[in-house]
């Protein structure tokens, strides 16, 4: 079971930066029907439990972001600012620290991991423009990106069901050098450098490289960490953890997506199937993540906690490795991802613009220097951060990324039919998506609270806590 969550950068005409709470509530606000609306259930979720086995008293909050947080909402409550949504493909739709927020549904393939995805990119377009004809015609576009540019940055989370028997102690050991390296591949690509005065980079692999400080906590928003250690598994917590994943970009490519997703899955197994990583262990994991991702030699090294160098890409050959080793046959999804990881690393080694159909990184850099080139421009240019922004912009007829996807430039996974129809429809075999998206396409009028795991329906003057799993009690109360 697996998901992305993906908080979009927002955009409106004459709007700065205290108006953006406001406008993300407002522009959650403007999805159409049939969706269940406000009843979001906060019980269920627990930020502050760490999967080390202690609660922390306070989150860590971001001093610049946290005088904007509630915008024009002087009188609003938190549920009113967050505006929740829950779609009819299951998904969840909310505004979270000015950023609207899409959430896929669980997916239990990659195929189906990626149509949502890219769906939630749908949504958020049919969203703009809903909100731009309320405003009379501004302009208001939305970023599928992890940064503004002006030292925030915003997430794009994933989630794995993985097994709660495997220690902490050997996924952190294992996590940590396979998220420092699997920037190579899934990274989204950026211009230049933050938080860093000191440093001097034209284009760099991860948008969120800059922005992580400690190895392992239970933070997202301020000193985030390449591991996180939340524990809201939403599932049978004494047999599951819900891997948390912050570190990774927000990716347009759809190989891309399938890659980072579909190797974390084969990590994780590999894990519970008792493999355990052997001199992979990195002497500085935080100054690794931003020194591969600031390299521009492609040479992508990394110091060994044991001494010497060791480069991204060969610690990803002995992850496919193992992958290979264990996992081959497993599935022919499996197979799938074990070939396309092969020859991505391979491409990387050899020649990386080889990738350009695949990799955001490969075709946003291709495509800015093909830019900077015809017009004579150095990297630190503004025009080339403003085309790396436009980059990312969803709407079909300005986002350069969607440009090449109609040009037949990049490589696909789904097709825009899939697309289309997860926007409507929950990912096969999901129950509890399917269950979410029933509720709110045909019984809204029922449904008191709803969460990932729950929802709370009224029936004869009673509240009735239903699991969206028990497929017969949910339909009996719907008869």
């Amino acid at each position: 079971m697996i998901g992305i969550e993906t908080e979009y950068g927002i955009y409106v005409e004459g709007k700065g930066a205290s108006d953006l709470v406001t406008e993300a509530t407002r522009l959650v606000q403007t999805c159409p029907p049939p969706a269940l609306c406000d009843c979001w259930d906060y019980r269920q979720e627990h930020p502050r439990r760490d999967m080390r086995g202690f609660t922390v008293s306070q989150l860590s909050v971001d001093p610049t972001d946290a005088q904007f947080d509630r915008g024009g909402h002087v009188h609003a409550s938190d549920r009113e600012i967050r505006a929740d949504r829950v779609l009819p493909n299951g998904a969840r739709l909310y505004n979270d620290h000015g950023h609207p927020e899409y959430a896929t549904p669980e997916c239990l393939s990659l195929r189906d991991l990626v149509a949502h995805d890219r769906a939630g990119e749908r949504w958020m377009q049919l969203l703009a423009e809903r909100r731009s004809r309320e405003l009379g015609g501004t302009h208001v576009a939305l970023y599928k990106n992890n940064t503004d540019g002006h030292g925030a940055s915003y997430g794009t989370h994933e989630s794995y069901l993985t097994a709660r028997a495997v220690p902490f102690e050997d996924l952190q050991e294992a996590l940590l050098p396979f998220f420092v390296t699997r920037q190579i591949f899934a990274g989204a690509g950026k211009v230049g450098v933050e938080n860093d005065s000191k440093a001097t980079v034209p284009f760099q692999l991860s948008q969120r490289a800059d922005f992580f400080s400690t190895l392992a906590s239970v933070d997202t928003l301020y000193n985030r960490p390449i591991v996180n250690t939340r524990d809201e598994s939403h599932a049978d917590a004494a047999k599951f953890r819900r891997l948390h994943v912050i570190c990774g970009d927000a990716n347009f490519c759809e190989v891309a997506t399938f890659l980072k997703a579909g190797t974390t899955l084969l990590v994780l197994r590999l894990l519970e199937d008792g493999w355990r990583t052997e001199g992979l262990s990195l002497r500085d994991p935080v100054s690794a993540i931003k020194s591969i991702s600031r390299d521009q030699s492609f040479a992508w090294l990394a110091e060994r906690a044991s001494g010497g160098t060791i480069s991204a890409v060969d610690i990803q050959r002995q992850f496919l490795g193992a992958a290979q080793e264990r996992l081959a046959g497993n599935s022919p999804e499996t197979d799938e991802v074990l070939a396309e990881w092969e020859r991505v690393l391979a491409g990387l080694e050899t020649d990386p613009y080889s990738l350009a159909d695949s990799l955001d990184w490969v075709a946003k850099r291709a495509l800015l220097e093909g830019f900077k080139d015809s017009e004579g421009l150095e990297w630190d240019d503004p025009m080339l951060t403003s085309l790396d922004l436009e980059y990312h912009n969803v709407s079909p007829t300005d986002g350069l990324y969607l440009a090449l996807e109609q040009a037949g430039d990049v490589r696909r996974i789904v097709s825009d039919e899939e697309i289309v129809g997860a926007m409507r429809r929950a990912p096969k075999g999901s129950d509890r998506a399917e269950a979410r998206g029933l509720l709110a396409s045909q019984h809204s009028d029922l449904v008191e609270r709803v969460s990932w795991a729950t929802v709370t329906l009224k029936s004869l003057g009673k509240s009735v806590d239903v699991s969206l799993s028990d497929r017969n009690q949910l339909h009996s109360f719907l008869k």
